[in-house]
């Protein structure tokens, strides 16, 4: 499929062409008022010219061939002439109506047409249910909408969006960057986001690609695809919806996608050098701050003002938001008060009032920040708009000056997003300077492309293929859709774990027995395939202190089996040592439907389903990412030592993580689930300990 035909088409057919005002008039207006160079066809039976171009009567009368078609008519008359324009050998089409498989089962069935006639052709399509292409730079749409200045279009911001409205929003702004192309890919019927980053990741005219993503239609090359843009040092940002669960729902009726795991594809996103935002505003300050000719390199901001008010909101800002500004050196501050005089706080953000020497103290400023060595980039800060009735500073005269002797990229940003003077911009936008707005969203903006800038984890050698789960299930000869927490314990220590001493009961007698062996206060449970969860049926007791309390336990349980229907397959009951001074701690792994096996940690016992306090990570494991995901959640503190207790033994933790990771992607292609809750963190040099574990197969193991 060569996505070249598709957008830098040599020619172009408009099936639906017309002079009644519609997509297919203005797609012909478009083509004209771009001034594309290529052959143009019209086609619809009813005209013998539009426009003033020969109008064809069928596909049957155009050329073979064709590099592009745009089908500009109801969705009940696509599917014959798509068919026909496939089987003639057109490279892409673009089908702008909806109703397809975001509509109904008829609506699917007929979205599957397309696909089986373009996939057997080789053809990209854009859409159904889309906006369609845009290609400024090669002066060619096929897009639905009329643009009012075409000739500020080019630039090198390449869009990807699943919505169009996103689509018609971005292109209503171009005075800080324009665009390479713009692709309304709407149901991906074909053609994914992911060829489309692919195919973008080679375009000499694109500098940054913009994803508005609803689904991932297509994973592994999606991951594929990010990692080959990041290769040729292009930012994917992605503004990705679907983080609610009335919105997942949302998405089904809109394009016909799933949506899944917001926090999943987080952490993909992180993994794969992508960079994701939440909002508009943040998605277009990062494309506005790609436009500075240097690129940050480090997250340290150094940041001028001429307000001691404005510095201390930006300091307020930025420090709910996680972003570095650190306080100026000695030596800084020093210089600093040399010519400026009093400085507000520590230097950084700089309030370079002073006297009021704007001329003056503005470039001595901005050289002290040039000169620190705990700075990577540089902004100076001025709120202005077009039609602001203040008489325009000279700052930006200045920040172009110091510009130029410094290697650090520099920004000129408003407090808020979306105002700025367009003289301003276009004159640093000519000295490699990018103009950036909102407290927030631009120094966010400038922190996200620095964190992209810095180099990927290294991947860790990938732990061996154990079949250990197959291997386990078909020694037992029949399908479990639970394994038990003593079966599992047992497979957990076989791979490393660190699982707690216990021993397994049938009877009365042997239960006692065991506690004896093993010392009083005991935990009783009881385990069975068909129980993965027994406390909410009484089947687990604590604390146990001698014989009669165990005895009483064991009694209460076997009465309560004797009245479970159906009765449980093979019960044993299990007698473990009771803990104590440790910290409870979650591990897990689940499948996310698109990306597999995710490895989760976080406080344990009950607290993991009150706090939510979960940090995760795509499988297989890479360097620092057990280190980060134990620092990410506020369990991080008790394995400190909190209130007199003592400090945990986090490398035992980080061990014990490390191992389950491992044996999950080992086991991965065998394992739906697996729940260790809780671990118990033991004082430093203690190790840690599995307690309760449960592993849940996949339905169908290899």
């Amino acid at each position: 499929m060569r996505l070249e035909r598709l957008l830098k088409p040599g020619s172009v057919a408009v099936y639906g062409a017309s002079e009644n005002p519609g997509p297919g008039r203005r797609i012909l207006e478009m083509l004209d008022r771009l001034g594309y160079g290529g052959a143009v066809y019209p086609v619809n039976p009813k005209y013998e010219t539009v426009l003033g171009k020969r109008c064809y009567r069928g596909l049957e009368d155009v050329p073979e061939g064709i590099d592009a078609i745009v089908f500009c008519v109801n969705r009940r008359l696509v599917t014959e002439p798509f068919r026909l324009a496939a089987a003639r050998g057109y490279g892409g089409a673009v089908v702008l109506d909806g109703g397809f498989a975001e509509l109904d089962e008829e609506g699917r069935r007929r979205q599957e047409e397309l696909e089986d006639a373009a996939r057997g052709a080789g053809m990209a399509v854009c859409g159904p249910n889309c906006m369609g292409v845009l290609s400024p730079h090669h002066r060619t749409s096929l897009y639905t909408s009329n643009l009012l200045h075409p000739e500020k279009l080019p630039g090198n911001v390449a869009v990807v969006t699943q919505s169009g409205s996103i689509a018609i929003g971005l292109l209503t702004d171009c005075r800080r960057f324009g665009f390479s192309h713009v692709v309304s890919t709407g149901n991906e019927a074909v053609t994914t986001t992911a060829e489309f980053i692919e195919y973008l990741a080679d375009d000499p005219d694109t500098r940054v690609i913009a994803t508005f993503t609803e689904t991932v239609r297509d994973p592994e090359r999606y991951i594929a695809a990010l990692d080959k843009a990041a290769d040729r040092g292009k930012p994917v940002v992605v503004l990705k919806v679907g983080r609610s669960d009335r919105t997942r729902r949302a998405i089904t009726s809109h394009t016909g996608g799933l949506a899944g795991e917001a926090r999943v594809f987080s952490e993909i996103l992180k993994r794969h050098r992508a960079i994701e935002v939440s909002d508009m505003d943040e998605l277009t300050e990062v494309l506005a701050c790609c436009q500075g000719e240097r690129w940050p390199t480090g997250r340290k901001l150094g940041v001028i003002t001429a307000s001691g008010g404005q510095a201390e909101l930006i300091l307020d800002l930025a420090g709910d938001a996680g972003l570095s500004l650190l306080p100026l050196s000695e030596v800084g501050r020093r210089e600093a008060r040399r010519v400026i005089g009093s400085i507000t706080g520590d230097g950084n953000p700089l309030d370079a009032w002073g006297d009021g020497r704007f001329d003056v103290n503005i470039p001595h400023g901005l050289k002290v920040l040039a000169d620190e060595p705990d700075v990577d980039s540089i902004v100076m800060v001025s709120d202005s708009r077009d039609d602001s009735p203040m008489v325009p500073t000279r700052y930006t005269q200045h920040l172009a000056e110091a510009a130029q002797h410094t290697t650090k990229p520099c920004y000129f940003m408003n407090t808020r997003p979306g105002l700025f003077r367009t003289e301003f911009a276009d004159a640093l936008r000519g000295s490699g300077i990018a103009t950036i707005g909102g407290t927030r969203q631009g120094l966010g903006a400038i922190d996200r492309l620095a964190r992209w800038s810095m180099p990927r984890p290294e991947r860790l050698p990938e732990p061996r293929s154990t079949a250990r789960i197959a291997a386990y299930l078909s020694n037992r000869n029949r399908q479990r859709s639970h394994i038990n927490e003593a079966d599992s314990r047992k497979l957990l220590g076989e791979a490393g774990l660190p699982v707690i001493r216990e021993r397994v009961a049938t009877s009365r007698e042997e239960v006692l027995h065991a506690a004896r062996g093993l010392g009083y206060p005991v935990v009783l449970k009881v385990a069975s395939d068909t129980i993965p969860h027994k406390s909410d049926l009484g089947l687990v007791a604590t604390g146990l202190a001698d014989e009669t309390a165990l005895a009483g336990a064991f009694d209460d349980m076997a009465a309560g089996l004797e009245r479970l229907s159906p009765p449980p397959f093979d019960p044993v009951f299990i007698v473990q040592p009771m803990i104590r001074d440790a910290v409870e701690f979650f591990m897990g792994v689940s499948r996310d439907p698109d990306f597999g096996p995710v490895l989760a940690f976080g406080l344990g016992g009950v607290l993991v389903e009150i706090l939510d306090d979960v940090a995760l990570r795509p499988l297989p494991l890479r360097d620092g990412d057990v280190n980060f995901m134990i620092a990410e959640t506020r369990g991080r503190r008790l394995l400190g030592g909190v209130r007199g207790q003592a400090p945990r033994d986090v490398q035992a933790v980080r061990h014990c993580l490390t191992a389950l990771g491992d044996f999950a992607w080992a086991e991965r292609d065998s394992i739906a689930e697996i729940d260790l809750n809780p671990v118990m963190a033991l004082p430093r040099g203690q190790g840690c300990i599995v307690v309760d574990a449960l592993i849940i197969p996949r339905e169908k193991t290899p």
